[in-house]
């Protein structure tokens, strides 16, 4: 980050103060602006696999149709919009290959839900098949992953279902895969890099894909720091709240923001002391704290505290300890780590 850019920043937080939402928003222009001459912004390949099946007793409508649920394109759109504004420019999903599915995933023992079942499943709230995992490895032959990963057609895969698809928000395949808010993928081991299937909901909204993607950041970035103790596990004061760190809360995590009691208590209007500003220094780490609740994410909003919380990870060019200063880059592509 220059100098200039770095001035203008502090300048923006001087003048406006405790607006907190909105100045997040001016601060981090500046700070793109800063970022984008640090690195070049990645592009990756993404291939939409959406299921999504007619239901007969409905009207033969599409499933999100006739539930009234969300376009699933649209949501698409708005997340990857979201992860570029949040990674300052360096995140660039593209949707290179669509697929629409009319029919259900198969389970991991084989059981098929027949449309007007699910359906009367969902209106009743009960009657759902378990157990409830999909059959990954049917999912990896039938849409041809382990060879587009190879063959650099494509990056990851997203996977657009509803409740109870069977999916993992997120998980990861290929060689040395590791925990990514679930068990490594097996039958991958064709695989000439490691890849993410990550598993979507079109009942719920862009604020639950943001926080599948934090879960596997939460992930990625506890095993870049595996073996960093104490002070020098950056991701462990990172993740610091005030239910845990009493008095040394930092950023938080995608459960907890630093003054949150309980899992997504987003909307906590209790003062605690942060340390949450001073990432926007990052590498640069002084310490600085101040008083902070809810109205810095959202007032409970739930994408408004990911949005808020994505843009405190470290994204600048450098490194220390082989650990680069750009936790983008491992986020993004986990052959990095």
């Amino acid at each position: 980050m220059t100098q200039k850019s770095f001035n203008l920043v502090q300048y923006i937080r001087k003048v406006f103060g405790r607006a907190r939402v909105k100045l997040d928003k001016l601060a981090g222009h500046a700070e793109s602006a800063a970022a984008g001459a640090s690195y070049e912004p990645v592009h990756k390949r993404v291939s939409l696999i959406i299921h999504n099946p007619r239901i007969p007793s409905l009207g033969n409508r599409k499933l999100n149709e006739a539930m009234n649920w969300n376009d699933p394109d649209e949501l698409t759109r708005d997340y990857i919009a979201d992860l570029q504004a949040c990674s300052y420019g360096y995140a660039n999903y593209q949707v290179v290959e669509r697929v629409e599915v009319d029919s259900f995933p198969v389970k991991e023992d084989g059981f098929v839900y027949r449309p007007d079942d699910f359906a009367a499943a969902l209106q009743g709230r009960r009657g759902f098949h378990q157990p409830d995992l999909v059959d990954y490895g049917r999912l990896l032959a039938e849409f041809d992953m382990i060879a587009k990963v190879n063959s650099g057609e494509i990056d990851e895969f997203w996977l657009f279902a509803f409740p109870y698809a069977g999916y993992y928000e997120s998980t990861m395949g290929g060689p040395d895969a590791f925990w990514c808010n679930s068990p490594p993928l097996p039958h991958t081991a064709g695989a000439r890099r490691r890849f993410i299937i990550m598993g979507l909901n079109y009942e719920r909204g862009v604020g639950e894909m943001l926080e599948a993607f934090g879960h596997r950041a939460e992930s990625i970035m506890r095993h870049v720091f595996r073996n960093a103790q104490a002070e020098a596990n950056l991701w462990e004061r990172f993740a610091r709240y005030d239910q845990t760190h009493p008095g040394q809360a930092e950023v938080g995590i995608m459960h907890f923001a630093p003054n949150s009691v309980r899992d997504y208590n987003w909307g906590n209007t209790t003062k605690v002391l942060s340390r949450c500003d001073d990432w926007y220094n990052f590498p640069h780490l002084t310490g600085q704290t101040r008083l902070v609740d809810c109205r810095e994410w959202g007032d409970g909003d739930i994408r408004a505290h990911h949005k808020w919380w994505f843009r405190h990870l470290p994204h600048v060019a450098g490194s220390a300890n082989s650990i680069s200063h750009n936790w983008w880059q491992y986020i993004i592509d986990p052959n990095h780590v």
